[in-house]
Formats: structure tokens, C-alpha cells, sequence
């Protein structure tokens, strides 16, 4: 009775989708770790080192935007676990093939493929743990999830500059294969299992966008997701370079820079969790966050004279200041109904991932505008991406212990 108890406890679910979310986040952010070691490794010359590392990562994240639209909608058609298990099992193994590659075409390839198996793997777990978890204490446990997710990119900083570059990838496949025999033990959501004895229409990603009030929760989910992948993206990936223009004569390695965020981030997630529980409001503690953050990244860019340690310092700051992802994440699986929450859940996640594109384009406009100067670009591209961030929050409701067993 105990064993069957501990089996259909939402607290199992939580730890799953937190390990699978490590697992997940590992794998996104390992490739920004070892871009150097393994371009240079098939024979990209030097001089094309940053390009076609950001070519490559802006390719996995449109595998993660196309992986998105696919998963979600199996979330909603054919389950939540369903999703867990393919996604899983399609990024595990495009992580050990990843360690095999010695050409360019088949690392693009497989990173489209990696970033299309993580696209479900995210909002199959919060939707779990949405609809499973009582409903004043859901901000918890997808806190507990977010954190977890923070810790593994934390954990690629470590192993990525620790490992030679395909024993990461290897390391990261194993580990996903793994999590797909410990998935055994989950269970479906009642609250899908209920729909499906319904003639409702389940997973129509199109209905997003057919009702004015769905069309405006759903972009504005996506769009107060910014600032956070402008960190990711600019600030954490472009480190050595922003270092030099101030003034630090210190190599700073880039994997460097995504454990000290992600540090932040993970510490970020949990107390931004925390913190909405406490206030019974996620709105205002994502719009707490997106001012934190905001001061602390024009603080880290307009800094040209700055010590060693006061940048690492910064690094911390500006991840704690992003960690309002796990707000971002539960508002999204609370906004809608549940024959429409997974693709919900599993698109918002991966388009606002996505998102890495245009703020990279943007970026790169803004600096050829700019004579060059990174530091000045990524300020002004910051700015843009804070902005249209709290504005959104403004199209939005607030969802704290909102009933989810409904349908569209």
C-alpha cells in the first residue's frame, strides 16, 4: 500500500521532471561550453570560430522551436508521458552521436535533432506537475524544477571545461538514458486521462491564435521571456569578448561564465518560487525580477574599468536576476485549458528559446550600427529586451491557485 502510495505522489513527479529538466538544461547549455574545443577539434579555422558557433547554436534552437510545435501537441493528443518518453530518448541519443562527429554538416544536423528531443521534455514536466500538484502549493514544486534545471547547466559549466569534449556529450547521453528507466514509475495526469472520454478538440496549436484574449496571453508569455535569453545569449556567450572592452587582461573562459550564471539562476528560480508564494502572486514577482535585472545588466555593461572578482560577482547577479523562469513556466501551464496545456507549455518554453535567434540578429544589426563596439551593442540590445518584457506582463493575468481542471 505504502509502495503504491509513494508511486502516484505528485512529489514523485516533481523529482522526475527536476532530473529530467537537469538532464535537459545539461545538454542546451554543454554546446556553449565546449563550442571552442570541438570546433577547433573537426577543423574550423580560427577566425570562424564565433560565427559558426553561434550558426550552430542558433540551429539547435530551431530544432527546439520546430520540437516545440511537435511535442506539444503530442502532449495534448496522446499524453504528457508519451512526450517524456520520445523526447528523452531523442536527445539522449542525438547526445551520443553528438560525441562521434568529425565533420561540420553532421554537427549541425545533430544539433537540430538534440534541440528538437529537449523541446518536449520541459513542458511535459511542468504540465505534469501543474495539473498533479495541489493547487496553493504548484509554485513549489515547479520552483523545485526550474532550480534543478539551473543546476544542470551549472553542471555542464563544470564538466565542459573539466571533460575532453565528446566524453560531455557522452556523459549527458547516459545520463538521459538513464532518467528514461527511472520514467517508468510516473504516472499520466487525471486530469488528461479525463479528456479523453470528451469530443473535445485536443493539442490545435492554431486555436492560439483564432481568440484575441488566448493570442495575447500566449505571446505575451513568450515575450517576458527576453531578458532572460538575452543573458543567456549575449552576455554569458559573448564573456571573453565583453571582459576585454572592460579591461580585464585575464582569459575568461565561457564555460566559466555559464556556471557563475547558471549559479545565479538556479539560486534565482528558487527564491523568485519562494517569493511568489509568499506574495500569492507571480506577476509581481516576475516584474520584481525584471527590474533586478535590468539594473544589474546596465550596471555589468557600462562598467569599463572592473576587477576580476567583481565580474564574477556580476555574472552571479545577472543569473539570480534572469531567475524568474519558473514563474514564466507555471504562469504558462496555469494560462490555458487542459486539452491546450501541453502544447501551451511545450511551445512557450521552446519559442521564447528560440527567441535566441532575433535577439542574436538584433544584436549583431545593432552592432555594425555601432562601429563595432560589443559592449555599447549589447547594452542598448539589453534595453530593447527589458522593455518589451514589463510591458507584456501588463497583457497578462495573474494565476496563483487557479483552478486547472478545465478545458478550452
Amino acid at each position: 500500500m505504502n509502495q503504491f502510495k509513494i508511486k502516484n505522489s505528485p512529489y514523485l513527479i516533481v523529482a522526475i521532471a527536476a532530473l529530467g529538466y537537469f538532464v535537459d538544461a545539461y545538454d542546451l547549455i554543454l554546446f556553449v561550453v565546449i563550442r571552442k574545443a570541438s570546433l577547433i577539434s573537426i577543423g574550423v579555422p580560427e577566425n570562424d570560430l564565433s560565427s559558426v558557433g553561434l550558426s550552430l547554436f542558433n540551429i539547435q534552437m530551431i530544432g527546439t522551436f520546430v520540437g516545440g510545435i511537435f511535442f506539444g501537441i503530442m502532449g495534448d493528443k496522446r499524453g504528457r508521458l508519451s512526450v517524456l518518453f520520445g523526447s528523452i530518448l531523442v536527445y539522449s541519443l542525438a547526445n551520443l552521436l553528438n560525441a562521434a562527429v568529425d565533420s561540420l554538416w553532421q554537427y549541425y544536423v545533430l544539433r537540430f535533432v538534440a534541440g528538437f528531443g529537449l523541446a518536449g521534455e520541459l513542458g511535459a514536466g511542468i504540465t505534469l506537475v501543474s495539473e498533479t500538484m495541489p493547487q496553493k502549493k504548484r509554485g513549489y514544486g515547479t520552483a523545485i524544477v526550474a532550480a534543478a534545471g539551473a543546476s544542470g547547466a551549472f553542471f555542464a559549466g563544470i564538466v565542459g571545461d573539466m571533460t575532453p569534449w565528446r566524453i560531455s556529450y557522452i556523459i549527458g547521453g547516459t545520463m538521459g538514458l538513464v532518467l528514461l528507466f527511472l520514467r517508468f514509475n510516473t504516472f499520466e495526469s487525471a486530469m488528461f486521462e479525463k479528456t479523453q472520454n470528451t469530443n473535445i478538440t485536443k493539442g490545435n496549436f492554431l486555436s492560439l491564435f483564432t481568440s484575441n484574449s488566448r493570442r495575447k496571453r500566449y505571446l505575451s508569455s513568450i515575450l517576458i521571456s527576453l531578458p532572460i535569453f538575452f543573458t543567456i545569449t549575449i552576455l554569458m556567450q559573448l564573456a571573453p569578448e565583453l571582459a576585454k572592452t572592460m579591461g580585464i587582461s585575464e582569459e575568461i573562459k565561457a564555460g566559466t561564465a555559464v556556471t557563475l550564471v547558471y549559479l545565479g539562476l538556479s539560486i534565482g528560480d528558487l527564491s523568485s518560487g519562494l517569493i511568489s508564494q509568499f506574495l500569492k502572486n507571480r506577476i509581481s514577482t516576475i516584474r520584481g525580477f525584471l527590474i533586478l535585472g535590468a539594473g544589474i545588466t546596465v550596471f555589468h555593461l557600462v562598467n569599463d574599468r572592473i576587477n576580476l572578482q567583481l565580474l564574477y560577482l556580476s555574472y552571479v547577479l545577472l543569473g539570480f536576476g534572469a531567475g524568474y523562469w519558473v514563474n514564466l513556466l507555471t504562469l504558462a501551464a496555469e494560462q490555458f485549458g487542459t486539452n491546450i496545456r501541453a502544447t501551451v507549455a511545450t511551445t512557450i518554453p521552446n519559442f521564447a528559446r528560440g527567441a535566441v535567434v532575433p535577439i542574436s540578429f538584433l544584436y549583431q544589426w545593432i552592432l555594425t550600427k555601432n562601429n563595432g563596439n560589443i559592449s555599447k551593442s549589447a547594452l542598448y540590445t539589453g534595453i530593447f529586451c527589458f522593455a518589451v518584457a514589463f510591458v507584456s506582463t501588463y497583457f497578462i493575468r495573474d494565476t496563483f491557485s487557479k483552478d486547472l481542471d478545465y478545458t478550452e
